[in-house]
């Protein structure tokens, strides 16, 4: 090693060593006759003291460098006299002998600091600078940490990992694959996988009683803060369980996540369906850190010469606890922001319970004083209490109330950091029907089972079979999914059959998983939680590109390389491919 000591580890009781350091000046200060350089290296920060009483040579010499040089430097540890508690090793400081430089460096486009002047793109393009800071470093540590401890917990309850290919075969249904041609088979292509799915279920059918992996996935779709193209997520597998099972042994394994990289214990996990998600909270995701649930009012306001609300499909609001005050200035703002597109409101109605007892509205000359009465009564509303109500199409208002919802919850402060609700989503609608195309397609996969109780109205009411599936939300962020999946040949030819495939194409493109059923495959279910998604919310940050080393941007590039990038036209002809010319 050319080093002796990290920079991040030395402390009082080495006062007095002799040390030899290696690492990239973070800053430097000069104070006439005494040059400081802070050196940092993987581990932390170590002060540097340049005296020109006790060496002239090196004092001149260190004030020649520039911050992110790269320099080996030995000397001997004492007591600092101004100490620093904002750093582990702020109690010492090295008096310098030698100084070495390995590497200058140019002038850095963006500080190398916690509280850096880079944006998110210019950081993104140097990367490697970026990965330098604290944060992003001690997020990827986290990320190395959470990976362990999952391959840990999994291990001890006797799950193997197995790899799974990366190079697989195009099928129609899901998210859109990343295609790659191939050489050898001229016109055919492989697909990246959007996940390792029929191959951890033909594991079980191979035997396997658990499965494990942190695997790669990738699916090519619109990109956002918690997308990216290429993702990693932990899948498993599971023969002989129920979903009781499933629930019992990663509710274990977030838990021990929780216990080992936060120290903390998160409260008993609660289970709610589908159904009652979207009626409540307007979502298949609810933050269940705060209250103000949805709330529908068609019984009390329908009838009553107000025709916004006599056409609706539904009317529905929430109630935001002690906001009554809030201005018309205020409450304008929330109406504009609800009308945005991505939420897609037409407006907004408010009714305010005082706190003397009366109540105004922005629909008084439709609605008395006692039924707007009965609506506060609906919300259990108490003096000084603010109703926002939404009307329109039941899932359009629904969503938007919901955006809504949790739009008050940050402004008031209810989305504690620190606080952590876990949530089983139960109960999801097997098919979902597409008005384009005029078909059901799978909710989740064509792999996953209806509920046994379900299983008659595949013939009669498809819009009605729910889904054998759940999915873990964390927080308001769906952590991960899965399902009992389908291990009868029968069901799953009567699946395909449902989602409109016939019997050439299904076994056309899952003819392998259907020859396998033939030889007894065991009744299985499994879950995939979003690794990235995970390490973020254990990170505290709204994006998992802040907790991915190379990640790409909204656009799906990656602007450190320059990828995608044109090919030039003999491999374009390698790969039989003709050359795209942009008209």
């Amino acid at each position: 090693m050319l080093r002796t000591s990290t920079c991040g580890e030395l402390r009082k009781d080495d006062c007095g060593k002799e040390v030899i350091l290696c690492g990239w000046i973070q800053r430097m200060r000069d104070l006439g006759g005494m040059t400081f350089i802070d050196l940092r290296d993987h581990y932390g920060i170590a002060q540097l003291a340049f005296s020109i009483e006790l060496n002239k040579e090196l004092y001149e010499k260190a004030k020649t460098f520039g911050r992110e040089y790269v320099i080996k430097v030995s000397g001997t540890v004492i007591e600092r006299s101004n100490k620093n508690p904002n750093i582990p090793t702020g109690e010492i400081e090295i008096i310098v002998n030698s100084l070495e430089l390995l590497n200058s460096s140019d002038n850095v486009p963006f500080t190398i600091e916690d509280e850096t002047d880079g944006g998110e793109e210019l950081r993104m393009k140097y990367r490697y600078l970026d990965i330098r800071r604290n944060i992003v470093r001690n997020n990827l540590i986290l990320r190395h940490r959470m990976a362990f401890e999952a391959r840990s917990f999994l291990n001890q309850l006797d799950f193997v990992e197995v790899e799974t290919p990366v190079l697989i075969k195009s099928t129609p249904e899901g998210a859109r694959d990343f295609l790659v041609p191939s050489r050898m088979n001229a016109g055919q292509f492989y697909a990246l996988p959007q996940s390792p799915q029929t191959f951890k279920q033909l594991l079980m059918i191979g035997g396997f009683d658990r499965y494990f992996q942190l695997v790669k996935c990738f699916r090519d779709e619109d990109f956002r803060a918690d997308r990216q193209p290429e993702f990693t997520q932990i899948d498993c597998e599971m023969s002989f369980i129920t979903k009781k099972d499933i629930f019992e042994i990663f509710e274990g394994l977030i838990r021990h996540l929780f216990i080992k990289l936060k120290g903390i214990k998160p409260d008993d996990f609660l289970v709610q369906s589908y159904h009652d998600a979207m009626k409540y909270y307007g979502t298949d995701k609810p933050d269940l850190r705060f209250g103000m649930r949805l709330v529908e009012l068609n019984d009390i306001v329908k009838g009553k010469g107000f025709r916004v609300f006599d056409d609706a499909e539904m009317v529905a609001g929430i109630k935001v606890e002690q906001c009554a005050a809030y201005t018309r200035k205020q409450i304008d703002e929330l109406t504009e922001w609800v009308k945005r597109p991505q939420i897609g409101g037409k407006g907004l109605v408010y009714v305010k319970i005082n706190t003397d007892g009366t109540i105004r509205s922005s629909i008084d000359k439709f609605y008395s004083e006692d039924e707007l009465r009965k609506c506060a009564d609906a919300f259990n509303a108490d003096e000084g209490d603010l109703l926002l109500i939404m009307a329109g199409d039941k899932a359009a208002t629904r969503k938007a109330l919901g955006e809504l919802r949790l739009e008050m919850g940050s402004r008031l402060e209810l989305r504690d950091p620190g606080k952590f609700k876990c949530l089983w989503i139960e109960d999801f609608p097997l098919l979902e029907w597409d008005e384009e195309t005029k078909r059901y397609y799978a909710m989740h996969h064509p792999f996953t089972s209806p509920l046994e109780e379900d299983i008659p109205k595949l013939g009669t009411d498809l819009a009605n079979v729910r889904a054998n599936a759940y999915d873990l939300v964390i927080n308001g962020v769906e952590i991960g999914g899965g399902s009992i999946r389908i291990h009868d040949k029968k069901m799953q030819e009567k699946m395909f059959e449902v989602l409109g495939m016939s019997k050439e194409e299904a076994y056309k493109q899952f003819g392998f998983l259907m020859e396998a059923f033939r030889y007894g495959a065991p009744p299985h279910g499994g879950i995939a939680l979003g690794f990235d998604r995970l390490v973020a919310l254990f990170a505290g940050t709204d994006s998992i590109r802040d907790v991915i080393a190379f990640p790409k941007n909204n656009a799906g590039r990656d602007i450190m390389i320059d990828s995608p990038a044109p090919i030039d036209e003999a491999q374009l002809k390698e790969l039989h491919l003709k050359l795209y010319v942009k008209k």
